[in-house]
């Protein structure tokens, strides 16, 4: 028997599509060129039900036949069922935004979150006002140089409730709710949604990236604080308040106290201002964190003793938090991850050690993301919005 799902003509606006067409599109989006039987496997799906999802699907243009040899013409003409399915030609476009303490980095992409475009601005202010202005400016520009922006994303350290309202951004100042993504949909006319930054970055990794296929992921981003995005079951983890993957002051073994009064938590110890600080205690003078990066791989005394310690930390980390999750792979990433290049022995016998037999070893990937990479996955949470159907709720009032 055919169900309603099934006889229900799709539109050609992604956000219209019901639960069964949207299954089948999303895995397309996410996997493909997929041949249909494999498609199907995936799916759980009988052959026919899949002919009856796809065909519309193909008809409305959302999908095609073929792959990069096979244009979409030749498939349809030739109605050969073995050529792969594969998203159509699309000209929606989604704007994703990074925000740092001074700077808006911005990128522009398509569906699949391929960058075709970048942008950056510095920051007026910090106050939410003049972040709000200088994130609309950029993407009415935007707008206006690449027509059919069909989304806006923002990542923003901080705690972000619902990827809508950030309910704080301590490196902005931000310790009262904000609601951003109601003040940019108002600004521009956009679908918006806000979402913390290591989430952002995540989300597409996680569909997009090297953890794409997976089931199970961790991204642990290492600068002036410490996060963690963490899948599970093919979902990312947000927590009922916004707060999942907060990890900055998870406890490791240390008498040292960070900024926050917290004793011997990650922060203290990993972070890049707390490294820095510890090099410069050790110097009696002013130290960046770049510098004592320099200085420990030139195998100076103390600033080796501090980055040895640090990154022993971040392998207690990495492996507490795999121990628990027991993920496919950890990507480590962040403007502090030099940490990781310079004593990578330290984290390496660390994580070892704290890694729970008979777990297998820590499959661990060290990735050095630029800015517009994190720019790209607010993009690529827009992009999930537009594609699953949330973004109109993304800018209901809080």
């Amino acid at each position: 028997m055919t169900s309603v799902a099934e006889q229900t003509p799709p539109s050609v606006d992604w956000s219209e599509l019901d639960g069964s067409h949207q299954r089948v599109a999303v895995e397309v989006l996410r996997f493909g060129p997929l041949p249909r039987a494999q498609l199907a496997r995936r799916l759980g799906l009988s052959p026919g039900s899949l002919t009856r999802l796809t065909r519309p699907l193909v008809d409305a243009g959302l999908l095609v036949e073929g792959g990069p040899d096979n244009g979409a013409d030749q498939a349809v003409r030739t109605g050969r069922p073995s050529l792969p399915l594969d998203v159509g030609p699309s000209p929606r476009r989604f704007v994703g935004m990074k925000i740092t303490g001074d700077t808006l980095f911005a990128v522009v992409t398509d569906l699949r979150a391929n960058v075709l475009a970048e942008h950056t601005r510095p920051l007026p202010g910090t106050d939410p006002a003049a972040v709000a202005g200088a994130a609309a400016d950029v993407a009415r520009l935007l707008q206006a140089e690449h027509p059919g922006v069909a989304g806006l994303g923002v990542g923003i350290g901080g705690f972000v409730v619902e990827r809508r309202d950030v309910a704080r951004a301590h490196f902005l100042g931000w310790h009262e709710r904000v609601p951003l993504a109601g003040l940019l949909h108002e600004a521009t006319g956009l679908p918006a949604v806000v979402d913390n930054d290591v989430r952002a970055l995540t989300a597409a990794e996680h569909w997009f990236g090297a953890g794409r296929g997976l089931q199970s992921l961790l991204v642990i981003t290492i600068g002036a604080g410490v996060g963690c995005g963490i899948v599970v079951h093919d979902l990312v983890v947000e927590g009922a308040h916004g707060g999942g993957g907060s990890i900055g002051h998870r406890p490791v073994v240390s008498s040292v106290v960070c900024e926050d009064g917290h004793r011997g938590c990650a922060q203290g110890l990993v972070s890049s201002r707390a490294i820095s600080g510890a090099v410069a205690q050790a110097l009696g003078r002013p130290v960046t964190y770049a510098e004592a990066i320099g200085l420990a791989a030139d195998g100076h005394g103390a600033a080796r003793r501090v980055v040895d310690e640090a990154a022993g930390a971040l392998g207690v980390l990495v492996a507490d938090i795999a121990n628990l999750i027991d993920p496919e792979l950890v990507i480590l990433t962040g403007d502090g991850i030099g940490l990781a290049d310079v004593a990578r022995p330290a984290l390496d016998a660390a994580l070892e050690e704290n890694r729970k037999a008979p777990l297998a070893p820590v499959r661990l990937d060290v990735r050095p993301f630029p800015f517009t990479e994190w720019a790209r996955g607010a993009a690529a949470v827009a992009v999930q919005e537009h594609v699953l159907g949330r973004a109109t709720t993304a800018v209901s009032p809080a």
